[in-house]
């Protein structure tokens, strides 16, 4: 399988990069500028550690990227962390930067696209973007850990929501225990 990832300016940058050690396939990675800020703020991994766990790598200003195309094979996209600004603007149809218009080729090509946010709490608003994204068959996926596996560590908590985004692609993961195991 052939997977865009984005990781865009959001707090939990930890699972778009527990994301891709676990996805199987080709990765095509963008990771925005704004993430990479984040992601010095909230982990120890640098921006190359990063861009080394994917096949490919594109800078979101990059719009003649393959992805930016319909004609480009991928069969998902998950943008992960999603910001709010991300999801309003793919919600409303404005593809400006390679993420977006990634998200929209997924939308119009009716390809798997999973959205991530990691915002709390969510404003009338924001609660639009995700409903308008969710009746147009985007899987809108907030991070939010279960606690019936009994986490006993944040590196848990962060495996219970990537283990989550793998279901939602089909692919077999062992990363948390199931409810009745």
């Amino acid at each position: 399988m052939n997977t865009v990832v984005a990781i865009t300016g959001a707090s939990g940058i930890i699972y778009g990069i527990r994301l891709l050690e676990e996805l199987e396939g080709e990765k095509e990675l963008i990771i925005t500028e704004t993430a990479k800020r984040i992601l010095q703020a909230e982990t120890a991994y640098t921006v190359a550690e990063v861009e080394e766990l994917a096949d490919k790598v594109y800078h979101q200003d990059e719009l003649f990227a393959p992805m930016a195309s319909g004609s480009h094979r991928f069969q998902a996209m998950v943008i992960c962390p999603c910001s709010e600004s991300t999801l309003a603007k793919v919600s409303l149809g404005i593809a400006d930067n390679l993420v977006t218009r990634a998200a929209a080729v997924c939308i119009k090509e009716h390809r798997k696209l999973i959205v991530v946010p990691r915002e709390t709490p969510q404003s009338a608003m924001m609660l639009r973007n995700s409903l308008r994204l969710a009746e147009n068959g985007v899987v809108v996926l907030p991070a939010c850990p279960g606690f019936y596996p009994k986490p006993g560590s944040v590196e848990e908590m962060v495996d219970f929501v990537v283990g989550k985004i793998l279901d939602q692609m089909g692919q077999p993961h062992e990363l948390f225990r199931r409810w009745g195991e």
